[in-house]
């Protein structure tokens, strides 16, 4: 099974046996609030559309490695436009110790180097600060906010912000 591994954790690829943890995961309030309520069958983050991934973030030390998060990544194939994605939900008990940041530059490095890709797109909710703020961190650049993109939770329309990151300018705040 392929992983990536960063500084503090491992990314590895979701399998059926982690859907519990991520019903867990996603019915979190702070993470409900970003990702809304999911479908019934958690099971559609294992089998995914050919060119998306989904990865646990498993927190490295401590006696072995345990699931905090999930970090998704989709691939265009089209030559003309090929880039890839990136969507990211971490367990806020985890915020602000540099485990997502981490999470982010592993997957972002793969990306861009063992998949060849040149440009990495997000797209958190506009007012997902705190995001928006950790994206910032590692090069991703604002490219221009889309109206009314998502639904929210409540069923009103909210904002999304489109970054991306091009080839040569991820930072990792982590290496000094």
């Amino acid at each position: 099974m392929e992983t990536i591994g960063g500084r503090l954790v491992r990314l590895r690829r979701v399998t059926v046996a982690d859907v519990p943890w991520l019903r867990e995961l996603l019915a979190e309030p702070e993470v409900a609030r970003w990702w809304g309520e999911q479908e019934d069958d958690l099971h559609a983050l294992v089998r995914l559309e050919p060119g998306e991934t989904s990865y646990a973030i498993e927190l490295l030390g401590g006696g072995g490695a345990r699931p905090v998060g999930l970090i998704q990544s989709w691939e265009e194939p089209e030559p003309m436009y090929r880039h890839a994605g990136i969507d990211i939900a971490l367990h806020p008990s985890h915020h602000g110790r540099g485990i997502g940041t981490d999470a982010l530059v592993a997957l972002a490095r793969h990306l861009l180097g063992a998949r060849g890709h040149h440009r990495l797109t997000i797209d958190p909710a506009a007012a997902n600060t705190r995001a928006i703020g950790v994206y910032t961190r590692i090069g991703f650049r604002p490219v221009g906010v889309m109206r009314r993109y998502e639904r929210a939770p409540d069923g009103s329309w909210r904002d999304g912000l489109l970054m991306d990151l091009l080839a040569g300018e991820l930072v990792d705040p982590g290496r000094g």
